[in-house]
């Protein structure tokens, strides 16, 4: 049996000792406490002897959890600068409001949520009274992520302030008869008021760290200032369990973002009960916090605990605290006080010999309500002291009660998170509670009122001073009055006008050496924000590292092994690449940030995020729609493109349906272009779009997603003629006819219309040639650079012919007069270019690579889905016997010819 007062092997045995006997004595002194003074003294010791040694700036591994207990001591708190009894007022008022909107919208059945605000008002309060900077303090002001349940208190807030009205909270989640106000912070629905949408878990605590790198990124490069700005990242303990709220948590060390702090409300429960029922959540996001390397505060007991505290002399209390699950301090905060003295108190003598000091008042005050997150100083005492940690990002985890100040009915209650209203006699009572001039004969026909303390109260007035001193309300999103970003030189563009001759050239590559003369350009070069998520050399982009340099907070503190050669792996401290490794979510968080910049600092920036396209929409389509709400602009590029063009890789690299969940985001424009001047022509659209100067009605605030393909192909001149540049843009042009191809079809020969997208044209191509010199048949290829653009067009069109105006579906109108059915095909799945099919008058086909990918050749791939040459003659001889323009057994033969 193993000796238990044994010394255990450690990794300090591979460290050499240079006294030992000054070891053994220090181990001498450690055994002589635990065995006088006991472990937990013991204990106590070595965590002060630590904590000295951290002081001293010695480098030691710091303790991942601490006491459950305040971080920082009552003695310690710093007075609050301002009147903390109308801090008081004005929170009450807030708390009323948020309450009664949420109610009097129930009788809609819209829903909404109460007790996420009286659980953190005071987490917020204190941060408008007192640090959240607006808009017109240095910089850019604040970035502040609200938690999305707790929208309800930031419109009362807004309603005392003056910036909403009764009318505006009485629309509470009904915004289509006008002053309606979304459910959540959603900047597209609200687009002067919320910033950041974090309603989608997990989201806000990402965007956040990315967004605080984004500042830092903005000041390296020259860009702007934005060293005054700090973000605030407000979070559910429960919405800590989704993967993208830790996915950052060492980014944020490492680079030393101490412009940003999370704030947890830890109230202890999530959706459908306790967060960490056997566990303790805090003690393990502290954990959690603590070795990503973050600096944490811990604020859980309000001061009405002060008092046990000091009669603890034994740490009995402190103990007791630490091993009580924290479903049991749910279940605490229900009961009376019997109940706490004999289940809290009674485990151990030294509290039961406390508890006889403690009335059942001070019991129940403690336990029921006494929490750090409702103390305004104690809230106040963390966000200065996080402000003033230099160095590493700081976290906040507050205690507080879900449904604090709502009544029992509420108050720790499971289901609190899906209970949308309070009776009036509930209301009655929390008027009471708090302490509001609200009468009795203001609840007319039992309907709970707003209150006001009006426009020109002292509350008011001090709400506004304080703002003012801040610099101007928050939340608030504003879009800086910036003109036109000029357009680049148009030679850039216009490179490509000529083809690539006998070269071979992928689209991919195409794109990145458009972007190579783009970022040249003098005016709006810096702008550019490429994005990578460590597949640089994948794409071709090897050559910008050693121009553009990979952004570094610490810029290359090492010789790179490739220091030689010419394309060598280059970090900056104002490098303009964001390579961010291998991840998806974090790069996609870039993107937003960056796509962001023109509202959040008045500065646009250009992003262009290339990713491979299996893995940008499936994995962070979330995301993407964030990015619609965020009314973000910029480049999405999805390389190696298509399902059977990425050889070898497999069914899980083989995307064959990006362009369909594309199509479900409304702010997403995608495009698949098949040729280099379709790329160009594109990018060119989309930056006078976005950051040029807009046609009138047209919306800026979208973004543009690309499919570019790895295959290496000779890229073709741009046709001539009127209509190509417009054809590209609204998705669909002739590229050519037989005649125009030096094809020589017979007269009167049955004629087909073929389209294709992306790398499908060259197989659409192949196939023209082999209908005209082998079947008689004549063929014109189209270029479908957006089924999506042409399907939306088409749609508007069809919501026009509603209202009693007359228009064409621009489908429609650019396959006018063309003869023969149309045979439309593609590198995904037949759903895309089916989109369009009952807008097209000519009989409709498609062809598509429906199904599972999988590894083998280009060639034999497109063989297996049926969608390479062959297969495209064949298909096309089908529709031309039906017609009965080709005989039925030519689709046999053609068969059998080319083994199908």
């Amino acid at each position: 049996m193993t000796d238990p007062n044994a010394i255990q092997p450690s990794e300090l045995d591979q460290l050499p000792d240079r006294d030992p006997e000054e070891t053994a004595e220090w181990q001498a002194s450690l055994d002589a406490v635990a065995k006088a003074a006991g472990p937990h003294r013991a204990a106590y010791l070595m965590r002060r002897t630590l904590e000295r040694a951290e002081g001293a700036g010695i480098a030691l591994p710091k303790l991942l959890e601490t006491d459950y207990v305040n971080t920082i001591p009552t003695a310690a708190e710093p007075t609050v600068d301002g009147d903390e009894e109308m801090e008081q007022r004005i929170t009450a008022w807030n708390r009323w409001n948020a309450a009664a909107m949420v109610t009097r919208g129930s009788k809609y059945g819209v829903g909404g949520h109460i007790a996420t605000f009286a659980s953190a008002a005071w987490l917020y309060e204190t941060g408008f009274n007192h640090f959240f900077k607006g808009k017109e303090a240095d910089g850019s002001g604040d970035q502040l992520y609200i938690q999305g349940h707790a929208s309800p208190g930031i419109y009362a807030r807004a309603f005392l302030d003056g910036r909403l009205n009764e009318d505006h909270l009485d629309n509470f989640r009904r915004e289509t008869g006008g002053n309606g106000l979304p459910s959540y912070p959603h900047p597209r629905r609200l687009p002067w008021l919320w910033e950041f949408p974090t309603v989608s878990m997990g989201l806000g605590p990402l965007s956040a760290i990315y967004q605080a790198r984004f500042n830092r990124y903005l000041t390296a490069r020259g860009i702007k200032d934005t060293s005054a700005s700090h973000v605030w990242a407000f979070l559910g303990d429960g919405e800590m369990d989704e993967p993208e709220s830790t996915a950052a948590l060492a980014l944020a060390a490492r680079e030393g973002l101490d412009n940003l702090t999370f704030v947890i409300n830890c109230n202890l429960q999530r959706l459908d009960g306790p967060v960490r029922a056997n566990f303790k959540i805090v003690q393990e996001l502290e954990a959690q916090f603590r070795g990503a390397g973050w600096n944490v505060i811990k604020t859980l007991w309000g001061s009405a605990w002060d008092e046990l505290f000091q009669l603890d002399t034994t740490g009995a209390l402190v103990r007791r605290l630490r091993e009580v699950p924290d479903a049991q301090i749910q279940t605490y905060q229900t009961r009376d006080a019997a109940y706490i003295r004999e289940d809290f108190f009674g485990k151990d003598p030294a509290l039961a010999e406390m508890a006889k000091l403690l009335s059942d008042d001070k019991i129940l005050e403690c336990f029921h309500v006494s929490r750090g997150g409702h103390e305004p100083r104690k809230v106040y005492a963390a966000y200065k002291a996080a402000l003033a940690h230099k160095g590493a990002p700081t976290v906040i985890l507050a205690q507080t009660v879900k449904g604090h100040t709502l009544g029992e009915g509420f108050a720790s209650k499971n289901a609190n998170h899906q209970m949308k209203k309070l009776t009036v006699d509930e209301f009655k009572a929390m008027r009471d509670r708090l302490d509001l001039p609200i009468k009795d004969s203001d609840f007319v026909d039992g309907v709970v009122p707003y209150g006001h303390p009006g426009a020109d109260s002292p509350e008011v007035r001090y709400l506004q001073e304080r703002r003012a001193a801040l610099g101007g309300p928050a939340p608030a999103r504003r879009v800086h009055p910036v003109p036109a970003l000029p357009a680049p030189a148009e030679k850039a563009f216009a490179a490509f006008d000529k083809g690539s001759g006998s070269q071979n050239v992928a689209t991919t590559m195409a794109f990145v050496r458009l972007i190579k003369d783009l970022v040249r350009d003098k005016e709006t070069g810096k702008r550019w924000v490429p994005i990578v998520p460590d597949e640089a050399r994948t794409f071709g982009m090897e050559s910008l590292f050693p121009s553009l340099g990979i952004y570094s907070p610490k810029g290359q503190t090492y010789e790179p092994v490739d220091r030689d050669q010419l394309m060598y792996y280059k970090e900056a401290k104002n490098g303009q690449i964001l390579n961010e490794g291998i991840t998806e979510a974090g790069s996609m968080a870039d993107f937003i940030a960056a796509s962001t910049s023109y509202a959040t600092h008045g500065e646009p920036m250009i992003p262009f995020y290339i990713f491979y396209s299996m893995f940008g929409w499936q994995r962070t389509a979330d995301q993407m729609w964030q990015l619609g709400d965020q009314l973000g602009r910029g480049f999405l590029i999805g390389a190696t493109a298509g399902r059977t063009t990425l050889t070898g890789e497999g069914l899980q690299h083989a995307d064959g349906h990006t362009p369909v969940i594309a199509a479900t985001n409304p702010a997403s424009l995608t495009y698949d272009p098949a040729f280099a001047y379709e790329v160009a022509v594109i990018v060119r659209e989309g930056l006078r779009r976005m950051y040029g100067e807009a046609k009138e009605g047209e919306d800026q605030n979208v973004f543009y997603y690309l499919t570019v393909y790895n295959e290496p192909l000779p890229q073709p001149a741009k046709p001539q003629g009127l209509g190509i540049d417009e054809g590209i843009v609204k998705g669909l042009y002739r590229f050519n006819t037989a005649e125009s191809a030096g094809l020589t079809p017979q007269a009167n020969a049955p004629r087909i219309q073929l389209l294709g997208s992306g790398t499908a044209i060259h197989w659409a191509l192949k196939a023209q040639k082999m209908l005209t010199e082998e079947w008689g048949v004549a063929a014109d290829v189209w270029s479908a650079t957006s089924w999506t653009e042409l399907r939306r067009d088409a749609m508007e069109a069809d919501a026009a012919l509603l209202r009693g105006e007359e228009r064409v579906p621009y489908v429609r109108q650019a396959l006018q007069g063309a003869e023969g059915p149309v045979l439309a095909v593609s590198d995904y799945m037949r759903q895309v270019p089916d989109q369009i099919a009952q807008w097209v008058e000519q009989d409709w086909s498609s062809l598509g690579a429906d199904g599972f990918g999988l590894s083998d050749t280009r060639e034999a791939a497109r063989r297996h889905f049926g969608v390479d040459a062959e297969s495209i003659v064949v298909a096309a001889l089908a529709q031309l016997a039906k017609r009965g323009e080709v005989k039925a057994t030519a689709v046999k033969e053609a068969r059998e010819r080319y083994g199908l």
